[in-house]
């Protein structure tokens, strides 16, 4: 099978290419540079270093021309800051590319498509009393994105997107995403306990969701599917207590759960600080506390179901934290997140 992937070299789309390489495919890939200095990027990928959005039709045609399968494993997500309006940045690059790739996709005769989501959107459509899309420009364009999905499916072209939770893992080269928590928690360091809300998350390794992307590659036709994917539910107070532990501090600081009334006082000086560097959050401020009091758990059938594997997710979000701990340092020089 051949496929084409766009952001072959970031944190998941190098791994769903080493996947599905393993699996005897033929993985071309579109990535901007430059490359994270040691990321085990597979010698047998094609890669096309390069802005995609800068080519003519007529060259992605070209570039799509003998491949089956496309994968979107770029964009962005809530914790990128934007100005306002922050809405039209995610139409940028998670909207946008796919409105027009998809279409093109269809004319070179790729038969199916999966796009990496989130699971906010699984939220939305599990708890509609939270009424997220309502309140969160972040959560209303990764629906958007999966509207985008569906309306291009038919009897001979499949879209899945999955709807991906946390990550735990690194890549050499790259600043890891969780830089943010540290930033958040250190604040704490010197009372006797953390304050953080009563709810959990799914989660995965990195690896997994290359199993997983592989394993949605492989899928016969199926339509259009959103599919919610995740190996691992925590609590936050459970997580929380393996990230202490990786920072050095020990696996036994005392959590204290608090109501969403409570984080919402304490996001007061948030809220100041971003209307200070204007900046627009992806999911309300006043909102997030409700978000975060929830169990936002899921099956992992799911994943299994697309050929994920165990992994040591203890050791993957260790390995995330101390790499994290370190940018936040400045101790280590890091390639930011893209959007590829």
């Amino acid at each position: 099978m051949n496929v084409f992937m766009i952001g072959g070299t970031g944190l998941l789309g190098c791994e769903a290419a080493i996947q599905l390489i393993k699996h005897g495919h033929k993985v071309t890939s579109v990535a901007l540079p430059p490359l994270p200095e040691g990321a085990p990027i597979p010698e047998e990928m094609d890669l096309i270093m390069g802005d995609i959005n800068k080519k003519s039709d007529e060259e992605i045609l070209e570039m799509l021309k003998g491949n089956e399968v496309f994968i979107f494993a770029a964009g962005i997500d809530e914790r990128v800051e934007f100005p306002a309006p922050v809405y039209e940045a995610y139409k940028k690059f998670n909207i946008a590319p796919l409105e027009r790739m998809l279409p093109l996709c269809k004319k070179a005769g790729l038969r199916r498509a999966v796009v990496l989501g989130s699971y906010f959107s699984y939220l939305d459509k599990i708890k509609p009393e939270l009424e997220c899309t309502k309140y969160n420009p972040y959560i209303r364009s990764r629906i958007a994105q999966e509207k985008v999905c569906e309306d291009m499916c038919d009897e001979n072209f499949s879209v899945e997107v999955l709807e991906l939770p946390y990550i735990f893992g690194t890549q050499p080269g790259r600043k890891p995403v969780w830089v943010i928590l540290i930033e958040q928690i250190k604040m704490m360091d010197k009372l006797p306990l953390t304050m953080y809300p009563g709810g959990g998350t799914a989660m995965l390794t990195c690896r997994q969701v290359g199993e997983v992307i592989c394993g949605s590659a492989e899928r016969a036709n199926q339509g259009f599917e959103a599919t919610p994917i995740g190996m691992y539910n925590q609590t936050w107070k459970e997580f929380l207590k393996i990230v202490y532990d990786a920072r050095g501090m020990g696996a036994n600081r005392k959590i204290l759960s608090i109501p969403p009334w409570m984080m919402r006082m304490g996001l007061g000086s948030v809220k100041k600080e971003y209307a200070a560097k204007g900046i627009e959050s992806g999911i309300d401020v006043d909102h997030l506390p409700d978000i975060m009091d929830y169990n936002l758990f899921i099956d992992r059938k799911y994943a299994e179901e697309r050929g994920a594997t165990e992994d040591d997710i203890k050791a993957a979000i260790f390995d995330s934290i101390k790499v994290s701990v370190a940018a936040y340092e400045g101790k280590a020089k890091l390639l930011e997140m893209k959007s590829e």
